[in-house]
């Protein structure tokens, strides 16, 4: 029987173990650059998201706060004998007009669906994240409020209460004026509620994108 030359054989099997540990190193080297890059790209991608939802809640404060006004001002003049009602009969309509807003979170939703939230590794940044998303949600319970009020009862007045005809005639052509008051009455709490959960929306997208990369 042939003696084993035990050096040799150790020696192989060394370098054996050292490729192996190589190839390892390097495929988790690998690994660790593309969960890096995929990480940079999702923070980059709601880092645009929320810039974006930012420019649309403050179009919608805008648009809130000019709602507000325009309520107080139709207040005092329905139900009353003032010479103003033909100048208010545009903007009882503009009131009625929602201001929408739908959140672009595409990314954070493929981040939760995909498993991938467990590449940002930040533990500050990962909770930041997932909180402004959730005030989102408290945000849209007041937005849904306001909207039940013009579906269920600015709908059904302006079936039921107005005669377009005599409108397109310039004519004030709205009947049960103390109706359409209470209405518009609750419209104007429901806009300064539907305010201050934009504002509050705002003030969440402000705080996460400083705590997001720049990207740069």
């Amino acid at each position: 029987m042939k003696n084993l030359n035990w050096k040799y054989t150790i020696g192989e099997i060394l370098i054996v173990i050292i490729g192996i540990s190589i190839a390892f190193s390097l495929n988790k080297c690998a690994e660790n650059s593309k969960d890096s890059s995929l990480r940079k790209e999702y923070l980059i991608n709601i880092r645009n998201d929320v810039q974006a939802d930012r420019e649309r809640l403050i179009v919608i404060e805008e648009e809130l706060q000019k709602k507000i006004e325009t309520t107080l001002k139709i207040l005092p003049i329905l139900g009353s004998d003032s010479n103003e009602k033909m100048q208010i009969t545009r903007d009882i309509f503009s009131v009625a007009a929602i201001s929408n807003f739908a959140a672009n979170d595409a990314t954070y939703q493929t981040l939760i669906n995909s498993g991938d939230l467990k590449l940002i590794t930040d533990f500050e940044l990962k909770k930041a994240i997932q909180s402004h998303y959730s005030n989102y949600k408290i945000m849209m319970k007041d937005y849904e409020r306001q909207e039940i009020i013009h579906k269920e009862y600015l709908g059904d007045y302006f079936i039921n209460n107005v005669d377009y005809d005599a409108v397109r005639q310039g004519k004030f052509g709205f009947s049960d004026e103390k109706l359409l008051r209470n209405i518009i009455q609750s419209m104007n709490g429901s806009f300064g509620l539907k305010l201050k959960a934009t504002q509050q929306g705002i003030q969440s997208c402000d705080n996460l994108l400083m705590k997001l990369p720049s990207g740069n």
